[in-house]
């Protein structure tokens, strides 16, 4: 069967295909961080990952969650913002 010069091969359509899965791959992982954030949560004290719904840990005091995220932090080299009762920030402490 004459190959027509129009037509892409199979092959170079599936190149195309893996290389924009990459570089859409890596362009979502660039804009997530590792910063902790202490908030308040029921009535105690949470470490939540930025960008996160759900909680990393939860804590009676806040210097205990505050200690947690600093851990967390130092590990990803990443901030901890540490935040009032009323939501408001606090404190900002960078690991980078």
């Amino acid at each position: 069967m004459p190959k027509n010069n129009s037509s892409r091969s199979w092959i170079d359509i599936v190149t195309e295909l893996v290389e924009l899965f990459f570089k859409s791959s890596s362009r979502s992982k660039r804009g997530r961080t590792w910063h902790q954030h202490v908030v308040p949560y029921e009535n105690a004290w949470a470490v939540r990952r930025e960008g996160n719904k759900r909680i990393t840990s939860k804590h009676r005091r806040q210097d205990t969650a505050i200690n947690k995220a600093k851990r967390l932090a130092r590990k990803y080299k990443a901030d901890v913002i540490i935040h009032r009762e009323d939501g408001s920030i606090r404190d900002r402490i960078n690991y980078d």
